[in-house]
């Protein structure tokens, strides 16, 4: 299916609000409705653009209520085991992009809920989404214009993605990075060949917000992820543990549990929500009364 948004000059210069002359649609080469287009405000369509190659776009099917007044905030995202498609994550990343969020993974698109079996992604990619995100934005043919909150970016990744996102993490644009089942080898020795593998040395380079969602002591990351966490002393740091080992909730409905803790997250570090704050802040946050969840904290977090 290929959808192709079309803009007059008029529907162009009322960006601050909804657009007069009708819906306005992504452009896709082709596309897939995922369960319902999500839960959040904003139904979602997983879709590959033709000017974005090996990328997946999870973006609201109607652009039109996006503009300077509710600009939509960018999420990159590295897939798990360096796969070149997120086949595993899409139903976690189509439920974040409902509640307001222009969300690229890396990878071809998941027409199929099945393994990828081509070459491993690399860490470029992330970097790649961002440049895209920019220039969409910029570009008065594109039905992204002037709709994309480009002040604010996040990077995340599950796994070997989480070390992408690692590799990416000092790239001046980013506004939070948010790492899942994943951390920095203890021992690099250990690691699968052609991960990324940064020093440790290199989380004291990190100038934003870091949130670890790990999957408890039976993650085989938990050690290598709360390492990191515990290494964080310059910037706001949470760590936060659900008991599912390494492979996460993202295949459940909507992305299950996990979806709770990295939507709240992306909701107060790229769109300063308040209330989504407070599953973090305080003595006594959220998460930490949601049942199964374990938190912590270092001081730089109310």
């Amino acid at each position: 299916m290929k959808r192709i948004a079309f803009l007059s000059a008029a529907c162009l210069l009322m960006l601050g609000t909804a657009c007069k002359s009708g819906p306005v649609a992504p452009v896709a080469t082709q596309s897939k409705v995922v369960e319902d287009g999500g839960t959040g405000p904003y139904k979602v369509l997983m879709l590959e653009d033709p000017s974005l190659e090996a990328h997946t776009i999870f973006a609201p099917q109607d652009l039109s209520p996006f503009g300077k007044k509710n600009l939509l905030p960018v999420l990159v995202w590295g897939n798990g085991a360096c796969t070149n498609s997120p086949w595993e994550h899409y139903k976690f990343l189509n439920e974040i992009a409902s509640h307001g969020f222009l969300v690229i993974a890396t990878g071809y698109i998941p027409m199929e809920e099945k393994p990828y079996r081509g070459p491993m992604s690399t860490s470029a990619q992330q970097i790649e989404s961002i440049d895209w995100a920019i220039a969409q934005n910029a570009d008065k043919n594109s039905p992204y214009y002037g709709r994309i909150d480009v002040e604010h970016i996040a990077a995340a990744g599950m796994s070997c993605g989480g070390l992408q996102t690692l590799d990416n993490a000092t790239d001046p644009r980013l506004t939070t990075i948010m790492i899942c089942n994943s951390g920095l080898f203890i021992n690099p020795g250990t690691a699968v060949p052609n991960m990324p593998m940064p020093a440790k040395e290199r989380l004291q380079e990190i100038t934003v917000p870091v949130i670890y969602i790990l999957g408890g002591p039976e993650d085989i990351a938990y050690e290598n992820g709360m390492d990191d966490f515990h290494r964080l002393v310059k910037v706001p740091a949470f760590a936060a543990n659900y008991p599912v080992g390494h492979g996460g909730t993202y295949r459940q409905d909507h992305g299950g549990e996990f979806t709770v803790p990295a939507l709240a997250w992306l909701q107060w570090q790229l769109k300063g929500d308040k209330e989504a704050a407070k599953l973090f802040q305080g003595a006594d946050c959220g998460l930490a009364n949601r049942e199964g969840w374990t938190v912590e904290k270092n001081g730089l977090i109310d």
